[in-house]
């Protein structure tokens, strides 16, 4: 794998397989990982190239990781509920440049101190749970905040704000570094959640896919 390039390399020659370029549900390098192994097995197994080109652009991604559930004008909304802990966290915040970050819920051992590299492409952090009160401590003076509380107040203002910035690509992310268990039954539900609170936005469409 080279940049967002798939080669299969053979007799000291590389050939270009696919490209994730473009391809939303294939964002960060997580993905293109499981992508490139994926293109391995199908390789093994004799698709036609073309063929894996057509469904990796095709693919919906998995159901609340890095799921996106909608788009407002130049807004993207991304459902990354299951990110219960920093680390998967870090993933989603790699991938975008101007987030509007939901964070916040029952929280676990080490917080968000560990995502400070990424403190720089969140333009406000809308934090709601429990962990509210500690994620603000760690952003304070470092990232702008609000403390939403819940969910729907959340995706309203961060709706709001995303809409009103001026920023060419700017995202609105649940990912809440946190397990769901203060507000929500599981994450999925907490997804759920967030998925109907954003269709219900005036004039949100679905995402087109490649």
């Amino acid at each position: 794998m080279v940049g967002e390039r798939i080669l299969e390399a053979t007799g000291g020659t590389a050939q270009e397989i696919a490209q994730l370029g473009n391809i939303g549900s294939l964002r960060g390098r997580h993905n293109a990982q499981n992508a490139a192994c994926a293109v391995g097995a199908a390789l093994a197994l004799g698709v036609d190239r073309r063929v894996i080109q057509g469904a990796l652009r095709t693919f919906p991604g998995l159901a609340h990781r890095m799921e996106e559930v909608g788009r407002k004008d130049r807004v993207l909304f991304v459902n990354d509920s299951k990110a219960t802990n920093a680390d998967s966290t870090a993933q989603a915040l790699a991938c975008f440049g101007d987030i509007f970050w939901i964070a916040g819920g029952k929280p676990k051992t080490g917080g968000i101190e560990s995502l400070s590299g990424f403190f720089p492409r969140i333009r406000k952090a809308y934090l709601i749970g429990a962990a509210a009160g500690e994620f603000a401590n760690t952003l304070d003076g470092k990232v702008d905040y609000a403390m939403a509380g819940t969910l729907d107040r959340a995706v309203e203002e961060a709706a709001h704000d995303a809409e009103s910035s001026g920023l060419d690509r700017p995202v609105v992310l649940l990912s809440p570094a946190c397990a769901s268990y203060d507000q929500f039954e599981n994450f999925e539900a907490r997804g759920a959640a967030f998925r109907k609170l954003v269709q219900d936005i005036p004039g949100v469409a679905a995402p087109v896919r490649a």
